[in-house]
């Protein structure tokens, strides 16, 4: 019998560091793609980003456009010593409100997607619970004007965890990778 080969494991998110660590290297990620604002943000945010995309489809020339569609993502970030199903709740609320808030319906307008990302030091059982079953949607128009989705993600600093809603698992992997870098 040949020789036992193990596969090593990556170890989860950093779980030394301080919420606010966390926040700063999710911030220095996000500063690639989005439009990152630290000063100027209004409480319970610590930061918010926003992502504008705008497609056009045409034939043999551009002026011969057959379609245009318009997305948008507007990300806040916050950040606790102990996050409860109060204050998740809270966040959750103040989020969508402020993302829909933004959002300009028209004929172009695929989507508007409200992200909340909270980084807490410890996050209490029915917290978590709050933010798996959290859910937002909206539609513009029956959907010819876009709609707009919530996703939502919580990372607990002191133990690694990350706890997503339903469309924020898409982000799983995203997140670990950015929390695993030094």
């Amino acid at each position: 019998m040949g020789p036992i080969h193990r596969r090593a494991v990556p170890a989860g998110p950093d779980t030394d560091m301080s919420p606010e660590e966390a926040l700063e290297r999710l911030l220095r990620s996000y500063t690639r793609y989005y439009d990152v604002a630290r000063e100027g943000v209004e409480p319970p945010f610590a930061a918010e980003a926003a992502f504008h995309s705008h497609d056009e489809q045409y034939v043999l020339v551009k002026s011969a456009r057959i379609a245009e569609s318009d997305s948008h993502e507007y990300v806040f970030f916050a950040t606790a010593d102990t996050l409860d199903a109060a204050a998740a709740a809270q966040l959750e609320q103040t989020a969508w409100d402020r993302g829909l808030a933004r959002v300009r319906p028209h004929l172009d307008h695929r989507s508007s997607d409200v992200t909340l990302i909270v980084a807490a030091g410890t996050i209490t059982p029915e917290a978590k619970q709050k933010i798996k079953k959290s859910k937002h949607t909206k539609s513009y128009k029956h959907t010819l004007h876009g709609w707009s989705n919530y996703r939502a993600i919580a990372l607990e600093t002191s133990s690694g965890d990350l706890v997503f809603n339903r469309l924020g698992r898409d982000l799983k992997k995203l997140f670990r990778n950015i929390l695993e870098q030094r």
